[in-house]
C-alpha cells in the first residue's frame, strides 16, 4: 500500500534553515497536489503550505509566508519545503499530505495519503 514518507528534519539552531523532503513508498501515488502541515504538541495540526500540480499553484499559511518555499515533482508526486530563519516556535512535527482535491486544499480533511511526520526543532 502507498504512503508518504517525510526526511529532512533534525534539531537545529534558530535562523538556521532546513529543507524537508517527501515521497512516495509502496507503490505509485496520483494526485493533484500535496501539501505540509505541522503538530506542535498539545496542538491540533495546522497547515504550512500547499502546491498544486496543474499550473504549478503554491499557497501558503499566513504565519509562514515569507519564510517557506514549496517545491515539487508532480512526476513523481514529491514534495519539498525550504524552511528558513527557523524560531523556537516553528519546532513541531512536519507532515505532508497528498490530495485529489481541485482548489487550494487546506483543511486535513481534503487529503487522502499522509506520512509519519519527521521531527523539526529550532533552539537557542
Amino acid at each position: 500500500q502507498v504512503h508518504l514518507v517525510e526526511s529532512g528534519g533534525g534539531l537545529v539552531q534558530v535562523g538556521d534553515s532546513l529543507r524537508l523532503s517527501c515521497a512516495p513508498s509502496g507503490g505509485s501515488l496520483i494526485s493533484n497536489g500535496m501539501a505540509w502541515f505541522r503538530q506542535i504538541p498539545g496542538k491540533a495540526p495546522e497547515f504550512v503550505a500547499g502546491i498544486k500540480w496543474g499550473g504549478s499553484t503554491t499557497y501558503y499559511a499566513d504565519s509562514m509566508k515569507g519564510r517557506a518555499t514549496i517545491s515539487g515533482d508532480s512526476s513523481k508526486n514529491t514534495v519539498y519545503l525550504q524552511l528558513n530563519a527557523l524560531k523556537p516556535e516553528d519546532t513541531a512535527v512536519y507532515f505532508c499530505a497528498a490530495t485529489m482535491g481541485l482548489g487550494l486544499n487546506d483543511a486535513r480533511g481534503d487529503f487522502d495519503h499522509w506520512g509519519q511526520g519527521t521531527q523539526v526543532t529550532a533552539s537557542s
